[in-house]
């Protein structure tokens, strides 16, 4: 067997894949590594064991006003349910310690002096461990993130230029969107149907591009395959081989953003778990639909994780999983600009990950007991639902197969007030019925006199350019702008309140 060329960023220089170069913006090719960064890899590389540095403005150790960082946590062992025995305070509870001074995965003394960018070495280490664990790539390489908007917002930095445009959901996530208008990226938005992204209207885009009308043809597809957000979708694996086969045909890079993908729902369980820890976190893993990564052997696949769903939206501690080349112009980017995540994250996933913490059987337990969680409070948001809201004959409702939103569907052409045109030619983008006016007077409405918030689809809403869409029979976004989102996070007293007052608002605003 071939050895490791592991050279000073952790590489393994066997590695052979798609030249993907081409696809890095002018910023990413221009950006230089940090040269003060560079200093502290010389300095890991010195075999000076007695080694005195004097370069670095490191507070001494001596100086932290810590010496010992205490988590209470579950203890995921001694239940079958820990989420909920957590949630009700009848469970066990496990403390997990960082010290400066003492033996512990990673110590306060490792964590807090200045850091490379793609994270320390110890936390790092376990995230790849997962990693590989749970989705298996051919090849990949761990860079931390302040969380998920950080991580895509750099991603989206790599690949754009001013005149670009990227492919994603017809119905997309804004906050996420928005990111590159500012600097010259637009979108497509890319037709959907209730299996989410649909593979031949990708293609159809494509194969239709004008490059003299529009610009040099789309490369990046951004997509959120899992309990998309907003419409809760979930790609099938026979749509995830066809859209990588398409990215391979058409030359895209696929950046993989999954902040729900370990909330999957309707899993067949067995009657009892396995009490060998392999063989838990190889039955869990065989219960999670394959990932854009795992398919991935070009390189051509940059998944975005965080632990913003699953811990606490406030960690601000994610990670992006890429190929040799794009791990490395992530990490020159975050040297000169955020710095690596706070080291309290770090450590606590560091420890939480390791032997003296739930380790990767134990985090795979809370998991699993997260998932049934989630899963009984999608099913009673749907049984309210039926019973105050799709009694009204106003509005269906999907079942989402994961993640934390349902997408209502409201149907306005039962409203009085509903006007629709015959399309006569003209722009096949521009709306032919009133919908978009009635959605945001229904949100209006919903908020101001039944004190009860959705999220609109048209904020949703990728704008449409004619140049990339059919004209016959095209039925315009505007007019399929007829949706709400609603979340099921809440508590069962928020979830029955909320279908309530949504079903009460309905019956007003259709015998208006």
């Amino acid at each position: 067997m071939e050895e490791p060329q592991i050279d000073s960023n952790g590489i393994d220089n066997r590695d052979i894949q798609v030249d993907l170069s081409h696809h890095l913006s002018g910023e990413a090719r221009d950006r230089i590594a940090n040269p003060l960064k560079d200093i502290l890899r010389v300095i890991s590389e010195c075999p000076v064991t007695d080694l005195i540095s004097m370069a670095n403005g490191d507070p001494h150790h001596s100086l932290y006003p810590f010496r010992q960082i205490m988590y209470e946590v579950p203890s995921v062992q001694d239940a079958s349910d820990p989420v909920t025995s957590w949630r009700n305070n009848s469970g066990l509870a496990q403390i997990i310690r960082s010290y400066k001074d003492q033996e512990c995965a990673l110590s306060i003394r490792d964590a807090f002096p200045y850091s490379r960018a793609a994270g320390l070495k110890q936390c790092r280490d376990v995230l790849t461990d997962f990693t590989k664990l749970i989705f298996a790539p051919p090849n990949h390489y761990v860079t931390l993130t302040l969380g998920n908007s950080d991580g895509i917002t750099k991603v989206f930095r790599l690949f754009g230029e001013k005149g670009d445009h990227f492919l994603t959901d017809e119905f997309s996530f804004p906050s996420m969107t928005n990111s590159p208008l500012a600097y010259g990226v637009k979108w497509v938005g890319v037709k959907m149907d209730s299996g989410g992204i649909i593979p031949e209207e990708l293609e159809r885009v494509l194969v239709k591009w004008d490059e003299v009308k529009s610009g040099r043809r789309p490369h990046v597809l951004y997509i959120i395959p899992v309990g998309q957000n907003p419409t809760g979708s979930t790609l099938s694996v026979d749509r995830r081989k066809k859209i990588y086969a398409i990215a391979q045909r058409w030359d895209l890079i696929i950046i993989e953003d999954d902040p729900y993908y370990f909330l999957q729902y309707d899993i067949p369980q067995t009657n009892c778990a396995p009490a060998d820890p392999d063989e838990f976190i190889k039955n869990f893993r065989s219960t999670l639909i394959p990932t854009f990564l795992s398919m991935d052997v070009d390189g051509r696949v940059l998944r975005i994780d965080t632990f913003s769903k699953v811990l606490a939206p406030g960690m601000r501690l994610g990670w992006i999983t890429s190929n040799k080349l794009f791990h490395l112009k992530l990490a020159d980017y975050t040297d000169s600009s955020t710095q690596p995540p706070h080291a309290f994250g770090q450590m606590f996933v560091t420890e939480m990950l390791s032997e003296n913490g739930w380790k990767v059987e134990g985090f795979c337990r809370w998991l699993k007991s997260l998932c049934s969680d989630y899963q009984s409070r999608r099913d009673f948001l749907l049984d309210v639902f039926r019973r105050e809201v799709e009694s009204t004959g106003y509005a269906g409702v999907n079942c989402p197969e994961a993640g934390m939103f349902v997408w209502i569907e409201v149907f306005f052409e039962k409203h009085p007030r509903f006007v629709c045109e015959q399309y006569s030619g003209g722009s096949p983008v521009v709306a032919r019925t009133n919908t978009e006016h009635l959605l945001k007077e229904l949100f209006e409405r919903l908020m101001n006199t039944q004190g009860v918030v959705f999220i609109p689809s048209s904020t949703f809403a990728i704008p449409e350019n004619p140049l990339w869409v059919e004209s016959d029979g095209h039925v315009p976004l505007s007019d399929r702008t007829r949706f709400l989102r609603a979340t099921f996070g809440g508590t069962e007293d928020i979830i029955e309140k909320g279908m309530i007052r949504l079903g009460k608002g309905l019956r007003e605003f259709f015998q208006d």
